[in-house]
């Protein structure tokens, strides 16, 4: 084999490699099949088609379960985020049929956040925090050095951990209080109130949740990873230095020579 066939045949793995799957796309997917598809769906069949909101909750709820089904076939476990959506669609089904009560319907989008805000808070406690899906990729950036780093310290920092269910923690949480808040609205407040007061409650709970779980984990979580991502990269590149120094002083010197 000559020289070129043999740098054409190392060059190919290095190509097949740069085709790969973009790491933030693979860590985004499971975000967007298991929440972007359900809901995008359920608006899609009742303001587009014109569903009705009993038929656009069912039909929606068809991706969350079979992604549940297929996880549990695989033997891979429930799918929590799957999961989650299919109850909280289920959910909304109850009680939508539950009509002729304003003051209900008004509480209806507080059942569903409750369910959402529990579940985030029991997965916590059992180890396996559901915003994780959505946090990781953005503090990777979808850079293989960053999610490599991602897994670090997940496996060897215990602070690193507790801030990733730090982050869970006060999402669920603030939807938690967020859905107390509304019930007790609905049945406290007019019914005109809450009609909007309703929306700048769910608003206001985001933006919370954004701002704390922000600052007190997740912007924390980038700055480990970036510093764990620095560190293995300058212990890399010192390997690197080591081992091109060591061919050097190992390679044969050219014999003097001398004048006659």
């Amino acid at each position: 084999m000559n020289r070129s066939q043999s740098e054409s045949r190392q060059q190919e793995p290095d190509a097949a490699a740069g085709k790969g799957a973009n790491p933030l796309a693979q860590s985004l997917l499971p975000l967007v099949l298991d929440v972007g598809v359900p809901l995008g769906s359920y608006y899609l069949l009742s303001g587009g088609f014109g569903l009705s909101e009993v038929a656009a909750l069912g039909w929606s709820s068809v991706v969350p379960a079979l992604r549940t089904l297929w996880g549990l076939v695989r033997g891979a476990g429930v799918n929590g985020l799957a999961l989650v959506m299919l109850v909280v669609n289920l959910v909304g089904l109850a009680m939508s049929v539950m009509t002729g009560d304003p003051r209900l319907m008004l509480a209806k989008d507080s059942g569903v956040s409750s369910v959402v805000g529990i579940s985030m808070i029991v997965s916590v406690f059992m180890g396996k925090p559901l915003m994780t899906a959505g946090l990781k990729p953005f503090v990777t950036k979808g850079k293989a050095d960053r999610s490599a780093a991602w897994d670090r310290l997940m496996a060897g920092s215990a602070p690193f951990r507790r801030a990733e269910r730090r982050f869970s923690l006060i999402w669920g949480t603030v939807l938690v209080v967020e859905c107390v808040a509304r019930v007790i609205g609905a049945y406290t407040l007019p019914v005109h109130t809450m009609v909007w007061l309703g929306t700048v409650l769910t608003v206001v709970a985001i933006l919370v949740a954004m701002v704390v779980a922000g600052g007190g984990a997740a912007e924390p979580m980038e700055r480990m990873v970036s510093a764990e991502a620095e560190r293995a990269g300058g212990q890399q590149a010192g390997g690197a230095g080591t081992e091109a120094t060591s061919a050097v002083a190992a390679a044969p010197t050219a014999p003097a020579v001398t004048g006659s």
